[in-house]
């Protein structure tokens, strides 16, 4: 079981050049838990998880990781515990895929040191989980996007943090793909209790697979807590400028959005 780590931001504002994204976002990731940001499309979810992983440098507010202010942790030593995967990482050029996710073992190693039988392990375990084994030897660019995902996905699997952040892990995968990847990053969450934090799109995804939710709108966080609490008619209308319904998911029992059109609102069709 991975460790317990205290995981915050305090008052984070945040953005691009002369444009505040983030305005004021104050959170707690629940350790161990799987943890999923919602919100409309700019309303700075990818500008959060990059904040918290520190590759934007918030214009005020703090981040902290076990109470420590992680500008203050050494990347290193930082990536040993919380690893990243952006939304569109560029590919090497003429790497293969075991080469690749071999890059994922990069904060464990040193300079007098080779390859390690764990960094070896850890590679193939990555490897196997996302079901990729067998284009260890083939260049990334032979690949299709959905398979591109995957090992992306175990590069970061590979680095064996105890937090991981995804942005958008289930881009470019059809729905089969999109169900696997999640069910994977479940089975790593209940298998090693990695704590993990997921940007994704797909409301219904998130409510089925997040233990805890954070809704986004406008730079602002609106809402936190269990599925059941912030899935909401109330709140997706709010977010996402859509009316809807919110039944119960007969597979899950999760809430579940069913958006409701002018073309087949049947109140409104038979009046």
């Amino acid at each position: 079981m991975k460790p317990t780590h205290t995981f915050q931001s305090e008052g984070i504002t945040a953005g691009y050049e002369n444009r505040t994204i983030l305005h004021d976002v104050s959170i707690s990731i629940p350790s161990n838990k799987i943890s999923i940001i919602i919100g409309a499309n700019g309303c700075g979810k990818s500008t959060l998880l990059k904040t918290m992983a520190r590759l934007i440098k918030p214009t005020s507010g703090q981040i902290t990781l076990d109470g420590k202010p992680i500008q203050k942790i050494p990347p290193k030593q930082l990536a040993r515990v919380l690893g990243l995967l952006p939304q569109s990482p560029i590919v090497p050029e003429g790497i293969t895929v075991a080469d690749l996710v071999g890059r994922g073992r990069y904060p464990h190693q040193t300079f007098l040191k080779g390859w390690s039988r764990k960094d070896y392990e850890a590679v193939a375990e990555a490897m196997e989980m996302m079901n990729i084994t067998e284009f260890a030897d083939r260049n990334i660019d032979e690949l299709s996007g959905g398979q591109r995902q995957r090992v992306w996905i175990a590069m970061a699997l590979a680095q064996q943090t105890d937090i991981l952040f995804l942005d958008e892990p289930t881009t470019y995968l059809d729905i089969t793909y999109q169900v696997e990847i999640l069910d994977l990053l479940t089975d790593l969450n209940r298998k090693y209790g990695t704590t993990i934090v997921m940007v994704l799109h797909d409301i219904n995804l998130s409510a089925r697979y997040a233990d805890y939710i954070f809704a986004l709108h406008q730079g602002k966080l609106v809402e936190e807590g269990k599925p059941s609490k912030v899935i909401t008619s109330t709140l997706i209308e709010k977010i996402f400028g859509l009316h809807c319904t919110i039944m119960t998911d007969p597979v899950s029992g999760s809430p579940s959005v069913v958006p409701i059109g002018r073309h087949h609102n049947k109140m409104r069709m038979y009046s």
